[in-house]
C-alpha cells in the first residue's frame, strides 16, 4: 500500500522499496481467497518482523495449519529440524554458495503451489483507495479488513 510523502509520513518510508507506504501481511487459502489480514504497520517495518510481532507461527501451529511463503520469510519458523514446520519457504542462494539442483527443484515446486494464491494479493493491491490513505495505521487497518469482503468476491468469480 503506498502513501504520499510528507514530513508526517517519514516513519512510513521503506528503504527497501524506496517509497512511503504501509505494510500489510495477508494469508490466503489454497484457491486465493484472503483469509486473514494483519494490522497495518508503518512501511519501514520488515515483513518478517511484523510476523514475529503478531506471533504468526504460534497461531498457525495452534490452529493446526501451515503456510507456504516467499523467500522474504526465510528463518521465520525457528523450529528445530525434527519439528513440523508452520511456515515453509524456499532456499536462498548466497554469493559464494549457489543453489544445488535439488534446492532449485524445491523452489520451483513451491512456486507452483504459491502461484494460484497470488491473485488474492493482487486484488487487494488493486484497490485505488489504498494508495491514497493518509491517516494513521489504525484507521487503515479497519479499511483493509473492510475490503476483504469485496476482494474475496472478485477472487471467487
Amino acid at each position: 500500500m503506498r502513501r504520499r510523502t510528507g514530513s508526517e509520513s517519514r516513519k512510513n518510508y521503506s528503504g527497501r522499496h524506496k517509497r512511503h507506504g504501509l505494510l500489510v501481511i495477508a494469508l490466503t487459502g489454497d484457491k486465493g481467497r484472503l483469509v486473514w489480514v494483519s494490522a497495518v504497520r508503518p512501511g519501514r517495518t520488515s515483513e518478517i518482523t511484523a510476523c514475529r510481532h503478531d506471533k504468526l507461527t504460534a497461531r498457525l501451529r495452534k490452529a493446526g495449519l501451515g503456510a507456504i511463503a516467499d523467500l522474504g520469510f526465510v528463518g521465520l519458523d525457528g523450529s528445530g529440524p525434527d519439528a513440523d514446520p508452520a511456515v515453509i519457504t524456499g532456499c536462498k542462494a548466497a554469493r559464494n554458495r549457489p543453489l544445488t539442483r535439488g534446492q532449485r527443484l524445491s523452489n520451483k515446486a513451491l512456486a507452483v503451489v504459491r502461484a494460484p494464491v497470488e491473485p488474492g494479493f493482487a486484488h487487494l493491491k488493486n484497490r485505488r483507495v489504498l494508495g491514497k490513505v493518509r491517516t494513521d495505521p489504525k484507521w487503515a487497518t479497519a479499511l483493509v479488513r473492510a475490503l476483504l469482503v469485496p476482494t474475496n468476491r472478485e477472487v471467487t468469480r
